[in-house]
């Protein structure tokens, strides 16, 4: 009887746990690809958990922030997914490598290709996005998403955390900000790692020449010093045999 007992309370227990974190699971989130850190470039990954039993994800809708606006938003192609971009005019003018930027992205939309697309149940799917130049001056950037279903039910993550209080039922994605390094560094883009990766290069094959050019002109400032030292010698045995004859 007592095994009985400790076991449909161990059983209650573990359901209550899995109740209790699923809504935490079913959560729409964000999560950098490597670093977001402060006044740089980072990937970063919408993650989209289907949790519904009779339903498909057909459409992401993620709202961009506004009071810390991104000068630079390119979502990367995805295969069976349709996806537009919102762009919105500024109240402020950003300036991003010297030039003055009047609009920014303020949504983007993924809808499924066809009816039958989309995430199906019990899978996830990540939505990626380069953004930035990411603020210097705040911690965290929240993106307000809202998430659809096939069935045309419709879950606002929208809810944001405030400090001290419970977790939202329904919290809008929130992606942490990492200090810049103490040299100022902020992280690179591809295409700047790829520059920098092409100059090491160019000066490796530079260096390269560099030697063998200096190798050549030792071997032939050696031919050459040998080659006067022969003329010198034959000189002067053809001057010994003018005086003995």
């Amino acid at each position: 009887m007592k095994a009985s007992r400790l076991a449909a309370t161990g059983a209650v227990a573990a359901t209550a746990v899995i109740v209790l974190s699923s809504p935490a699971f079913a959560h729409v989130s964000v999560q950098a690809e490597g670093t977001a850190a402060k006044g740089g470039y980072a990937v970063v990954d919408f993650k989209v958990p289907n949790e519904r039993d009779n339903a498909s994800t057909t459409k992401l809708e993620v709202n961009f922030p506004t009071d810390h606006p991104l000068a630079l938003v390119m979502p990367e192609p995805m295969p069976g997914w349709k996806i537009d971009v919102t762009k919105s005019k500024l109240a402020k003018p950003l300036e991003l490598h010297g030039e003055q930027i009047t609009e920014a992205v303020s949504k983007v939309t993924w809808t499924a290709a066809t009816k039958d697309s989309g995430i199906p149940t019990g899978y996830f799917e990540k939505f990626p996005v380069s953004i930035g130049a990411l603020p210097e001056n705040a911690d965290e950037l929240v993106f307000k998403a809202i998430q659809t279903y096939s069935n045309k039910e419709v879950v606002r993550w929208i809810e944001v955390q405030e400090d001290g209080a419970e977790e939202p039922e329904t919290p809008a994605p929130v992606l942490a900000l990492s200090a810049a390094s103490e040299d100022g560094h902020h992280g690179s883009t591809a295409a700047e790692e790829a520059d920098a990766k092409t100059e090491n290069a160019a000066a490796t094959t530079e260096a390269d020449a560099g030697d063998s050019s200096d190798t050549t002109a030792r071997v032939l400032g050696v031919v050459g010093i040998v080659v006067g030292a022969l003329g010198v010698a034959y000189g002067v045995l053809a001057g010994r045999r003018r005086s003995d004859a």
